[in-house]
């Protein structure tokens, strides 16, 4: 569980970069969408601010804003989100190049290690499994 808004803006930012990024949103997707915000216990508050906020913004700023956001996280919540942002790519059995860098990206930026996300989604699956079909 997870209270701090900035993880929970910064985590909404990339999923909705990471489920768009193919141009299509598969049912396995949105079903790891609603697993992400139960377990990270995200209020219907922070979910309506934040499509009120990206309303009229670009891909870019979209980036930009959940960038700022993750910024003022811990290292474990940057982890976190980078993990979920991992396992909700592989949600679909099929993880498109722009999702690979947008992974690429949110881990440079939050300077976390490929082999700690893998690590840590192999031990969150254990814990949770994204719902299938």
């Amino acid at each position: 569980m997870n209270t701090n808004i900035n993880f929970q803006l910064g985590l909404l930012h990339f999923v909705h970069l990471l489920i768009h990024a193919d141009g299509l949103i598969d049912k396995r997707e949105q079903a790891a969408i609603l697993a992400i915000k139960k377990e990270e216990q995200i209020p219907d508050e922070v979910i309506n601010r934040f499509e009120k906020d990206i309303a009229n913004r670009t891909e870019k700023e979209i980036y930009n804003d959940g960038i700022n956001f993750l910024n003022q996280c811990t290292d474990e919540e940057k982890l976190t989100a980078v993990v979920h942002l991992y396992r909700l790519a592989q949600a679909d059995d099929s993880i498109h190049a722009k999702e690979v860098r947008l992974l690429w990206y949110a881990m440079k930026v939050s300077h976390i290690d490929f082999d700690d996300v893998v690590l840590s989604a192999n031990l969150a699956q254990s814990k949770h499994e994204f719902p299938k079909e």
